[in-house]
């Protein structure tokens, strides 16, 4: 849709204007998933960490427990 002299029109320049647009959108879009992606890995080796230091503070937790309940026992033992 070009005016006779060759130039474009106004219409035509819009539409340019909003392919533009639209490329520089998909370009920020892509961008933003990019970094999602690696944010969810990053998520991901970080949930993994807690899961074991979880783990690690449970199994000392029952060990020192274990130690209590084992001298509270004796002590009650002990004193009858």
């Amino acid at each position: 849709m070009q005016s006779q002299t060759g130039l474009p029109t106004n219409a035509t320049q819009a539409k340019d204007r909003h392919y533009a647009q639209l490329g520089s959108s998909i370009r920020r879009m892509a961008n933003a998933v990019g970094q999602t992606a690696e944010l969810s890995e990053q998520l991901r080796v970080t949930l993994d960490a807690m899961k074991t230091l979880a783990a690690n503070h449970a199994a000392q937790f029952m060990t020192v427990a274990a130690e209590l309940n084992a001298d509270a026992e004796s002590e009650d033992g002990s004193s009858r």
